[in-house]
């Protein structure tokens, strides 16, 4: 969700530009419900499905940027990996955090907190982003950063999964059959435990969740790397499977956590194809400026609707279309700044101290 992708991939950043706010109106739908047709306010309640395309985004973009870096395990490069990584998602994550603590304090000092979302306990567990590792029944504090958490869990067994078993030796029949048998472990772990939404039971399903997808993502950057120089007709089949899978979804024929991530795979599979397309419009300045910032505006969105219902909102069903359009403005506003105070000027500091660190 935070990863930077190759210049010449520039329209999947865009992508995740897109699908950042995806997740933003989900959390702001219920404030829209009183006037929005009730078509789009059902688009918007699947928002969360965003994050297991970042999910199966990121798998790609880890192996697409680093695969070829872990042809045998080395103890060296892995500390600076993860190092890198950890630069990249952490201090944004601290510092949105103490906004949560400081928001919290102020609450509790005027007297308006309730404590049940901001359990002192769970603390640490979010600070070393180990909130969503199975050690917590619920989400809490800034909830969107569960799916950071099981990022970072992503990353740690990363370099094993491309050291050991290094999918781009393997034919595509092989790689397309292991998404299927991916695919269906994670349905069928869903359904042991009764569910069939991805989103249910974050805290008990997030990490099997994140887990899988993250390696649907790295078997398609291999087939990616297969089939780019000669693409037509995987960009044909993929996009089908998309459309397909979409159908027997809406059809009912089909459970979301089937669906979804089969059809998320084929559809990332489809846009990376496209993606070196210089008229793909997801790689325009906008778009591409989008998903740069992203991750700020994942990070900071949902605390700070919060805040903001808090100051101008009366009801909070009922966010008139105004105060929506403002708090969007204020949304992109503010991961800008965040981008280019916090996030990147940290991650460039954290960087050069790893660097002298971690030999």
């Amino acid at each position: 969700m935070s990863q930077n992708i190759k210049e010449d991939l520039r329209a999947l950043t865009g992508l995740r530009g897109v699908a950042a706010w995806l997740v933003l109106f989900y959390h702001i739908r219920t404030g829209m419900a009183g006037y929005m047709p009730s078509d789009i306010i059902d688009f918007f309640a699947k928002g969360y499905l965003a994050v297991d395309l970042f999910f199966i985004l990121s798998g790609f973009v880890m192996y697409l940027n680093y695969a070829d870096r872990f042809q045998s395990l080395k103890l060296s490069y892995y500390k600076k990996f993860m190092a890198r990584r950890i630069a990249r998602i952490w201090p944004l994550h601290i510092f949105i955090l103490l906004l949560c603590c400081s928001f919290v304090a102020i609450l509790t000092a005027t007297g308006r907190a309730d404590h049940t979302g901001y359990p002192i306990i769970e603390l640490p567990l979010h600070i070393i982003l180990m909130q969503n590792w199975g050690f917590t029944d619920a989400l809490s504090w800034n909830h969107p950063a569960w799916s950071i958490s099981t990022e970072l869990f992503a990353y740690l067994i990363f370099p094993f999964l491309a050291s050991y078993i290094a999918f781009h030796r393997y034919s595509s029949l092989t790689l397309m059959s292991a998404i299927i048998l991916l695919t269906g472990l994670l349905a069928f772990y869903f359904n042991i435990l009764g569910y069939d939404k991805l989103g249910q039971d974050i805290a008990k399903t997030g990490l099997i969740r994140c887990l899988i997808e993250f390696s649907i993502g790295m078997i398609i950057c291999a087939l990616w790397n297969k089939w780019k120089t000669t693409p037509t007709i995987a960009i044909i089949a993929s996009a089908l499977i998309f459309l397909i899978s979409l159908a027997l979804l809406l059809l009912g024929q089909l459970q979301e956590v089937f669906a979804i991530p089969i059809g998320f795979a084929a559809f990332l599979l489809c846009n990376a194809l496209l993606a070196q397309n210089p008229k793909n419009p997801l790689g325009n300045r906008v778009f591409y400026y989008l998903g740069e910032i992203s991750y700020a505006t994942y990070l900071v969105h949902f605390i700070f609707y919060i805040f903001f219902k808090i100051i101008f909102v009366e009801d909070p069903l009922f966010v008139s279309p105004y105060l929506v359009g403002l708090y969007c403005i204020l949304v992109l506003i503010l991961s800008s700044i965040l981008y280019h105070t916090i996030e990147k000027p940290s991650q460039r500091w954290m960087n050069m101290k790893f660097s002298k660190a971690v030999k």
